[in-house]
């Protein structure tokens, strides 16, 4: 079982940044292409951008890109996720994924593995 702990959530002001950690396996995080989701009440849960395993390969969904900046480190089995300019529309609780193979895709049915979340909360 392949545990991944979100961390760095919170309550924001719109405009400040935020810096969310994704914590995996320390032997075999760099097998894992990850992603990272968001999910607001009563919406589905949304694709916000990935890496591959190597840290190459970056992709955004375009609602964030310009301001959400991914990356890892595989040397601290650690992902994150920089959110600049916060909007109130990204309150929402953040979930970081995983899956084996060395490309992240947009789909959440394509990750095995899943953190338990951390709550983003952007109100003045």
């Amino acid at each position: 079982q392949v545990q991944l702990v979100e961390s760095g959530g919170g309550l924001a002001q719109p405009g400040n940044s935020l810096k969310l950690s994704c914590q995996g396996p320390v032997r075999s995080f760099y097998t894992y292409s990850m992603g990272w989701f968001r999910q607001a009440p009563g919406k589905e849960r949304y694709f916000v951008g990935g890496i591959n395993r190597s840290g190459g390969g970056i992709t955004y969904a375009d609602a964030v890109k310009g301001r959400f900046t991914i990356s890892r480190d595989n040397a601290k089995n650690t992902m994150y996720l920089q959110i600049d300019n916060l909007r109130p529309e990204d309150t929402a609780t953040y979930y970081c994924a995983a899956r084996l193979g060395g490309l992240h895709t947009g789909a959440a049915s394509d990750y095995r593995y899943w953190g338990q979340g951390t709550q983003v909360t952007v109100s003045s």
